[in-house]
């Protein structure tokens, strides 16, 4: 993608907490990482148009996973603060939520190991991400809800050169049908999302 934008780039890893604000703030240029692109966040950073779209899903203990959103009443949902996954969690009605502030280098393994330890009950969290955990032994698939949420590069307020470069960019590779050759490679058992 950056390649096709004719940009340099160098990758930094930070905390999920601290992405957006990096962005606002200047010290990084955009997030790449997971940014569905929900109103919250469009006060923070703008978007690209999107790259990707993805559904959300709920994992749970081998055994104990349900077929529903009502099959969660009562339980323990965790999912990152402020997230897509969060407010998805909101709608499951009379499940108790559990914010995962993502102060940590992993918060998704942070949100599995509380599933593992009983500490929660379920997590949310896109498909892409848990279908490999849903494939573990002590870890099983719940269900998914077709959220079709977009996802895109967040970029600091009024980088509109950059915003365009690289939809232009993304505009390219699908075109030309390379986005969904990288997609049929890696994520073969997901739907083509354009």
């Amino acid at each position: 993608m950056f390649a096709e934008a004719d940009l340099n780039f160098d990758w930094v890893f930070l905390p999920w907490n601290d992405l957006l604000p990096s962005v606002a703030e200047g010290r990084t240029d955009g997030v790449w990482c997971g940014q569905g692109i929900i109103p919250e966040r469009l006060d923070i950073v703008d978007f690209t148009d999107p790259y990707t779209i993805f559904n959300e899903s709920v994992i749970m203990r081998a055994g104990e996973a349900v077929a529903t959103r009502e099959g969660l009443v009562g339980k323990r949902v965790g999912a990152i603060a402020d997230s897509a996954n969060m407010r998805l969690a909101r709608t499951f009605d009379d499940a108790i939520l559990v914010p995962f502030d993502g102060a940590s280098d992993d918060v998704l393994g942070d949100m599995v190991s509380a599933l593992r330890a009983g500490q929660i009950d379920a997590v949310v969290d896109d498909d892409v991400a848990l279908g490999p955990i849903a494939e573990t032994h002590d870890i099983d698939m719940a269900f998914t809800v077709e959220t079709r949420n977009p996802w895109g590069m967040g970029v600091q307020k009024g980088r509109d050169e950059l915003r365009e470069g690289i939809n232009a960019a993304i505009a390219r590779i699908k075109i030309d049908g390379r986005l969904e050759a990288v997609w049929t490679k890696w994520l073969p058992e997901l739907q083509y999302p354009f």
